[in-house]
């Protein structure tokens, strides 16, 4: 693969992917076929067309999708994404691990996922903003503060929230912040929010390498992607005493045995539209060679089935801690086992996101607003006492993380299901 290659584009199917791994918990349960039933299915699946007027006249056809996957533990929680990559079978896996995510964490929210088929950086602000308009609009029925909680994902951010909470508040004919989250702060969002993903993966990454016996001042660790998750986590994971050696983005990787300034890069990145294109702190290497260095830590932080059957083989990072939503495919699972590498997965580690979510949308409900301190205090402590229950589960059904992670969150769901009853 050559140097400047993009991010591996995902090869496995994402549903298959989360189901081959909730299949495994499931038989680790002894769930009932019933209830194994009501589980893997999705509540509701919405598909919509949204006409939208382009800045030159024409009206063009977009699709829309909402997937809400279970509401059994509180309303369904989940991003919105614009990407032309977006399909119904990635926004019901995405929906399904959200079901988990929530239960993993603690956290009184079901699972959802929403997604537009469009290519964002090809649209103005007005397309943007009358496409989102539309697609509010079109999941009236489903969105509400106790129904369903979109916010931000791959292609959105406050600005495209800020939208969403306007128009749907026009449509109720009452202000309603707590329909969404991840909104700007001044319209209701909260403290921490934007570090919360990132900070989550730092907790996620300390308290692994704690129970490996690995030293952060004598580690190395490797970030794919550097967006905002991949970013701040690399920042947050070099103040832990961390060296990071490799950084990369769509552009692709970038390399340096010494150690890179993750301040230096992100404030090169922001000066450059975005991208580490031409970043003159470290050598260019390709993202596929970033995933086989040889570091203590990696973190792939970008897009769905970076580590597959056909490089799993090759990683040799003692820990991987999954900031995307399923970079490695159920492929590379039984390899990377057999290696001995630890892997965190992606509905533990990257779950600080929706923890702060959740926090904005009590602020929200409470009208009254904590502090950022406050906010990372009890982010951090829900993280830990997640990871440390997953950890202990790993343990009792001689598991890996993963499957102890759905374990917990599958049992977590079951067990409400049948409380609740009518099934």
């Amino acid at each position: 693969m050559s140097a400047t290659a993009e991010i591996i584009k995902p090869a496995e199917n994402p549903f298959d992917s989360m189901m081959s791994r909730f299949d495994v918990a499931a038989k680790l349960l002894n769930l009932s076929e019933g209830l194994y039933n009501v589980l893997k299915s999705p509540a509701k699946q919405v598909i919509v067309s949204l006409p939208v007027t382009m800045d030159d006249g024409r009206i063009e056809v977009f699709e829309g999708f909402r997937v809400v996957h279970n509401i059994n533990l509180g309303p369904a929680k989940g991003g919105i994404r614009y990407s032309m990559d977006v399909h119904l079978d990635e926004v019901k896996a995405l929906a399904a691990w959200m079901t988990w995510k929530c239960a993993v964490s603690n956290i009184p929210f079901g699972g959802g996922k929403g997604g537009i088929k469009c290519d964002p950086r090809k649209m103005s602000v007005g397309e943007l903003e009358r496409l989102t308009r539309a697609y509010t609009r079109a999941m009236i029925d489903v969105f509400g503060p106790e129904k369903d909680i979109p916010a931000p994902d791959m292609g959105t951010g406050p600005r495209e929230m800020a939208w969403l909470m306007d128009q749907y508040s026009k449509l109720v004919g009452y202000s309603s912040p707590a329909v969404v989250t991840g909104k700007p702060l001044v319209m209701g969002g909260s403290k921490g929010r934007v570090e919360a993903t990132g900070r989550g993966v730092m907790v996620a990454t300390r308290s692994a390498m704690l129970k490996m016996g690995l030293n952060p001042f004598k580690s190395t660790c490797a970030v794919q992607g550097f967006g905002n998750v991949g970013s701040i986590s690399a920042k947050l994971i070099e103040q832990q005493g961390l060296k990071i050696v490799a950084i990369s983005d769509v552009t692709g990787g970038y390399y340096n045995p010494n150690g890179i300034n993750v301040a230096e890069a992100i404030a090169y990145s922001q000066a450059h539209a975005n991208q580490l294109e031409g970043f003159p702190g470290a050598e260019k290497i390709s993202n596929a060679q970033l995933l086989e260095l040889d570091v203590d830590v990696l973190v792939p932080a970008a897009m769905e089935d970076q580590i597959t059957k056909h490089n799993a083989a090759n990683i040799k990072a003692k820990l991987i801690v999954e900031g995307a939503n399923g970079p490695v495919a159920a492929s590379a699972d039984d390899i990377l086992n057999e290696k001995g590498v630890m892997v965190v997965p992606d509905i533990l580690a990257n779950a600080g996101g929706v923890t702060v979510s959740y926090f904005e949308w009590v602020q929200n409900r409470l009208g009254y607003f904590w502090t950022e301190e406050r906010v990372n205090r009890r982010a951090d402590r829900n993280m830990k006492e997640a990871f440390e229950t997953v950890y202990q589960t790993s343990l009792k059904y001689n598991c890996n993380l993963r499957i102890a992670a759905y374990i917990v969150a599958i049992d977590k769901v079951a067990q409400v299901t049948q409380l609740r009853g009518g099934i």
